[in-house]
């Protein structure tokens, strides 16, 4: 594709001055979407952090982000914005093959007063072939991953805020469309990358450099 026919937007973005907004003799790029998004439809979005629910979440999100930036990890992130959400019971939608942190993660969360439950991808053990997948996907394994059966669960169970453990790509996507609670994401699955998938972009001009853009 063309530079010329591309649409830019903040993926194409390089100064991010919408951090702190522009310095002095600083402007938005031609393109930013600050500078471009209709005004009105802005201060709509905005209203919307005003609904009881979703103000809660924002401000336990961004007291987070306050008072722990570069102190917390994630793990301990997730558990300080679960506490000032009020949330009881949180539910995990883990990967099988991750089914050893999940345990982890379940005395973490029970040591600090959760209540958890979770459920693996693989819970049902409905074959591939019995969800219309072709037989030769089998060669990874003979039963279906069930991010729809996962989201159902935990709405019968009714958690005040769900985690993913390492969904693969699609199934998370599938996790997220039929949860009804509230979701974070604990851990992206990565197979080759020990489940850092961030590793990727960093060396995307370095050693992956071929593997991602392909030879020149």
């Amino acid at each position: 594709m063309k530079h010329d026919t591309i649409r830019r937007s903040c993926a194409d973005c390089g100064v991010t001055r919408c951090i702190n907004g522009p310095g002095q003799g600083e402007t938005y790029p031609d393109f930013c979407l600050t500078e471009h998004t209709d005004k009105d439809f802005v201060q709509e979005v905005v209203k919307l952090y005003g609904e009881e629910e979703n103000h809660k979440v924002m401000e336990a999100a961004a007291g987070v982000e306050c008072d722990f930036y570069c102190q917390k990890t994630r793990v301990e992130e997730v558990i300080e914005f679960a506490k000032r959400i009020g949330a009881k019971k949180i539910g995990i939608a883990t990967c099988a093959g991750l089914i050893r942190e999940t345990g982890i993660l379940t005395r973490i969360l029970r040591h600090h007063g959760f209540e958890v439950y979770g459920v693996a991808c693989k819970a049902g053990a409905v074959k591939k072939v019995d969800a219309g997948l072709p037989k030769e996907y089998e060669k990874v394994g003979i039963n279906i991953c069930n991010p729809i059966l996962q989201a159902k669960i935990l709405n019968e169970e009714k958690t005040d805020l769900n985690i993913v453990m390492g969904l693969c790509v699609g199934h998370d996507s599938l996790f997220y469309k039929y949860a009804e609670g509230l979701t974070t994401t604990l851990v992206a699955k990565d197979r080759v990358l020990g489940n850092n998938p961030a590793a990727a972009l960093y060396t995307a001009d370095s050693y992956y450099k071929n593997k991602l853009f392909g030879e020149d």
